[in-house]
């Protein structure tokens, strides 16, 4: 495979997971707002685009203008839709025609206006919904070879980087009683995790169930193994000793490093456990582009730009 549609298709996968992750940051933050109301907004607001990667000096930034709206703001799902549809216009004789046709579909709603037009919460849902449309197109249209991998594991490596966002917002939100029910609803876990838990876990079982928890599709545990399972697939086989794949390595390190935490370590240090792995997925995001991109440039999160 041509490593300039490699590559495309690599980010394909990365955009759309971050436009619809974005997406629930977002909402998760403004119910974590609804449920303090004594909570400062302007600095909850400059506290959720440092996370994110925006250093803004505004007192009172306008999140939803940052993150959602704005096409040229590099952390917004808008600007991650339009480059997902740069990406697959680079990689048009690869990707499906259900893919592209969805993918350019949404582009134009957006570029329409159609979001300004919705409620904010109408608004994440279409995101989301969009998002699972065109996931679940490459996944049943798409031969599952080379090409795929490569969009798995952008895809993967994106969801490690913002789930671990997503988990560092509960420490944001510091009077909120509720911020980790609103984590798990903003990842679709709140059911599962009722499942597996009941209605009466603690904070420490939803860090567990989200970081740990090997069959639920947005955990660290499973995503950190897809993105492994697919840079084995993409290497050589018949390996006797160890991977030579350094993005293997970092992001199998990385998996052992969360498998074996003690318990009663999990909710101690967080964010910083959080901040990095998001190093953790920079790094790997360079490897991935060295070894199979000849070399060219990876993006990465720099003061909100990638």
């Amino acid at each position: 495979m041509l490593s300039r549609i490699a590559e495309s298709l690599f980010w394909i996968g990365r955009y759309l997971e971050r436009a619809e992750d974005t997406g629930r940051i977002v909402e998760v933050h403004q119910h974590q707002l609804l449920d303090d109301p004594t909570v400062d907004h302007a600095q909850a607001a400059r506290d959720l685009l440092l996370l994110m990667g925006r250093a803004v000096e505004e007192e009172e930034p306008d999140v939803l203008t940052y993150l959602c709206y704005d096409e040229k703001s590099p952390v917004s799902f808008v600007n991650a839709f339009g480059q997902a549809r740069e990406a697959a216009r680079r990689a048009r004789e690869t990707v499906s025609t259900e893919v592209w046709e969805s993918i350019n579909t949404t582009w134009l709603a957006i570029r329409g206006g159609r979001l300004q037009r919705m409620r904010p919460a109408s608004m994440f849902k279409f995101v989301r919904e969009r998002c699972a449309v065109i996931s679940g197109l490459a996944d049943n249209t798409m031969s599952h070879d080379e090409g795929w991998l490569f969009l798995t594991l952008g895809r993967s490596i994106e969801r490690i980087d913002m789930t671990s966002r997503l988990l560092s917002t509960p420490s944001l939100a510091r009077n909120s009683p509720r911020a980790w029910d609103h984590v798990l609803s903003g990842c679709g876990a709140h059911h599962a995790f009722v499942q597996r838990y009941g209605a009466l876990a603690s904070e420490r079982d939803a860090a567990e169930f989200l970081i740990l928890d090997r069959l639920f599709p947005r955990s660290l545990i499973y995503t950190l193994g897809s993105a492994v399972d697919a840079l084995t697939q993409l290497g050589p086989g018949n390996q006797r000793i160890r991977p030579d794949d350094p993005a293997a390595r970092l992001l199998g390190a990385a998996r052992a490093s969360l498998e074996f935490l003690p318990p009663d370590e999990i909710l101690s240090e967080l964010p910083e456990q959080m901040g990095k792995l998001q190093v953790v997925c920079s790094q790997t995001t360079q490897a991935v582009s060295v070894r199979y991109f000849e070399g060219s440039a990876a993006a990465e999160w720099v003061g909100g730009a990638w």
